[in-house]
């Protein structure tokens, strides 16, 4: 798989967000990902792909998950995240 380009993540670099802000995904500009649930900072580290709208996860114990990009939400393992808007 091709590795993305800036220019291809640049739209969905940042921080995604359940509803409930249990979940908190952001995605780094450098290609990885940092993921905190609940009160627990940086529960799970990784790498990310995109391809289009399509985003594949690779973390750091080897597990793999992937989500798509619809209209400004992310749809990831059965979660829907919400770009947080900066204040």
């Amino acid at each position: 798989m091709a590795k993305q380009t800036s220019k291809e993540q640049y739209p969905y670099v940042g921080m995604w967000v359940t509803k409930d802000g249990y979940i908190r995904h952001e995605l780094l500009p450098n290609g990885r990902y940092d993921e905190a649930r609940g009160n627990r900072k940086s529960a799970y580290q990784g790498s990310y792909t995109i391809t289009g709208n399509h985003i594949d996860y690779v973390d750091d114990t080897g597990f793999t998950a992937d989500g798509d990009f619809r209209n400004g939400i992310l749809y990831h393992a059965g979660m829907i995240l919400y770009r947080e808007e900066k204040m």
